[in-house]
């Protein structure tokens, strides 16, 4: 039977999703209750565009076998991708239920609580996440991103800076971490971060604009006139353009 299974897995990895459903469809026949085979029939028939398929193959995984974390992993994500949120919320639900010690889960379940806008049950998931992995720096940028929306700036700020200790050079990272300070009214350091964003990638428009909009706040004309065109030279929408270009004229006109 392993000759069977080796025969459909090297279909399914050549991505011959069709022929590899045929292969596992034989497999099924003398294991029926394998919940593996129906999890990488769901998989086959979602490569495939047959969503309806692939959520009754990802069901009966589930039904087969309440602990296979895979399938509700799958499940959940075929919802989303759907716009279906409740159902993949409910479907992390029951897979968290069913294996609470699962942090793969619990951080995926994270993710659709902040989607939902339900802050306070992502921090939860989170934090259960970081108790387990105390390195998983994506859990302290989502938790970062919940305390933001809360208004919490120094509590997003301390989980960002987590994250760069680790990673120095991601663009939306320092973004992030300016906005926060920003928010904090930390005017300084929020530039600094929006400049260490620019520096990470000269093409981040939007960080041009903040550190322009700073500069102006904090007297700084010069500089701010610099962004400021700096970011007109950006492919931007022609309103936008005019709109910051008037700004830039009344700038001058002041100093």
């Amino acid at each position: 039977m392993s000759e069977k299974i080796d025969k459909a897995m090297g279909l399914f990895r050549e991505r011959k999703y069709k022929e590899a459903i045929d292969a596992f469809s034989c497999v099924l026949e003398t294991e029926p209750d394998n919940a593996d085979i129906y999890n990488n029939m769901g998989v086959a028939y979602s490569c495939l565009g047959n969503f309806e398929q692939a959520e009754n193959f990802y069901t009966k995984a589930i039904e087969l076998d309440p602990e296979l974390a895979q399938a509700y992993i799958n499940l959940s994500d075929l919802y989303y991708k759907a716009g279906d949120l409740p159902s993949a919320l409910g479907t992390l639900q029951r897979g968290s239920y069913e294996l609470q010690d699962n942090l793969a889960i619990a951080h995926l379940l994270a993710r659709v609580y902040i989607e939902d806008q339900r802050w306070e049950d992502a921090i939860v998931e989170l934090e259960r996440v970081l108790d387990g992995e105390p390195e998983n720096y994506d859990a302290y940028y989502d938790l970062g991103h919940v305390y933001f929306e809360l208004g919490d700036y120094e509590a997003a700020i301390s989980n960002f800076e987590n994250v760069i200790e680790y990673k120095d050079n991601n663009e939306l990272l320092y973004y992030a971490l300016a906005q926060a300070y920003e928010g904090n009214n930390e005017i300084d350091k929020a530039i600094s971060n929006y400049l260490k964003a620019i520096a990470v990638n000269d093409k981040f428009t939007l960080a041009y604009k903040k550190v322009g909009i700073l500069f102006l706040a904090r007297g700084d004309y010069e500089d701010a006139i610099e962004y400021f065109e700096d970011y007109m030279n950006f492919d931007i929408p022609e309103e936008e353009k005019d709109s910051v270009l008037k700004l830039v004229e009344r700038i001058k006109a002041k100093m």
